[in-house]
């Protein structure tokens, strides 16, 4: 194929974390729920069975949207729900990236909220965090680009960004600020509540994490309903299927899941913190269902070898800033412990 074909602005794309899975391994490199999957995404799944799948879904989800209305006290045209958070990132950029502009985002953070700027055409004007994996404020309001975009809790830092720079951020700037709330439900904080009083803030979540419906791509974000109306506008009519609205609609009616999935977090993120530090591995703070740390080998090498022993977690040592760093889940308890015990295996080979 002639390269010439691609367009120029997309040609150096690499594809995306895609390990090779052989077997059953423990994947803890995804930051899903430790609960597993939610029962009541699974008993809603059965109900879709007689569904008429001959018709269309709604054009925008509206049912969807009127249950987290009433979830966060907000009107259904405060949101847009879409296939992941992912595409409701792609629709913001769709909508407020000029052509050739740029979206302003913080690093080292989640790598898809450059790739939405690139593959709609745009670039990437990168912050660098803060010692503490903090924002720069005052860096990311002289950055050059139509939009900002952060993610708090921090992926892969795991960290919560002060809630007071968010909000000074937002309060300062000329231009839409995102921020990705993908692991909010773990940090017990959330600017979502504030989507009227600030007109540029637009707020995205997932159902992914909290959850446990990774596997149905549902997301939405939260903004006032003039930024909500043009994104409408953008957005693929009919993006969410008829099942996923569903079976996120019963997910969201049973809070006492995500309730039991935050606490299980809180109680296993010590535990695991601990037992790294005594394998001699430095683990950051963390106020997601997810912990970064420092590995006291190549980070390369542990996840290689864990990954031989049938235990995936990430590798972020060759990025700047995260050199032979790592990423692990925080699962159950017989999850963690066998993380653990793995992990104690290998570093005993690498000495």
């Amino acid at each position: 194929m002639d390269q010439k074909w691609i367009r120029s602005s997309v040609r150096d794309f690499q594809l995306y974390y895609n390990p090779r899975i052989e077997g059953d391994p423990l994947r803890m490199d995804t930051n899903t729920n430790p609960l597993g999957e939610n029962p009541a995404g699974k008993a809603a799944l059965r109900e879709c069975l007689d569904m008429d799948l001959g018709q269309y879904p709604n054009t925008y989800g509206d049912r969807l949207r009127a249950e987290l209305g009433g979830l966060y006290g907000l009107d259904q045209e405060n949101f847009v729900v879409g296939n992941g958070s992912d595409e409701v990132l792609d629709i913001i950029c769709k909508t407020f990236m000029e052509p050739g502009g740029k979206v302003v985002i913080a690093y080292p953070s989640y790598s898809l909220h450059g790739w939405f700027s690139k593959v709609n055409g745009g670039g990437v004007d990168e912050v660098d965090l803060l010692p503490g994996f903090q924002l720069d404020v005052e860096s990311m309001l002289a950055a050059d680009g139509d939009i900002i975009i952060l993610c708090t809790p921090n992926n892969p830092t795991s960290n919560l960004f002060r809630q007071e720079d968010v909000l000074e951020l937002v309060g300062r700037s000329e231009r839409p600020v995102v921020v990705d709330e993908a692991y909010g439900e773990f940090a017990g904080e959330s600017l979502l509540p504030l989507v009227e009083r600030y007109p540029n803030l637009i707020v995205t979540r997932t159902f992914s994490k909290a959850y446990a419906l990774s596997g149905m791509r549902v997301g939405y974000s939260a903004a006032n309903r003039e930024v909500t109306l043009a994104m409408q506008k953008v957005r693929i009519p009919y993006s969410l299927d008829k099942v996923s609205e569903h079976v996120a609609i019963r997910a969201l009616q049973d809070q006492d899941f995500v309730r039991r999935s935050v606490a299980i977090v809180h109680k296993e993120r010590a535990h695991l913190e601990t037992g790294l530090k005594k394998l001699g591995m430095v683990p950051y703070p963390s106020d997601a269902n997810f912990i970064l740390f420092k590995c006291p080998v190549s980070s390369s090498d542990l996840v290689k070898r864990l990954a031989a022993r049938g235990v995936l977690i990430r590798d972020f040592g060759s990025r700047r800033l995260l050199e032979d760093c790592a990423r692990t889940t925080i699962g159950s308890r017989e999850q963690n412990d066998l993380l653990l015990e793995r992990m104690a295996e290998v570093l005993r080979e690498c000495h």
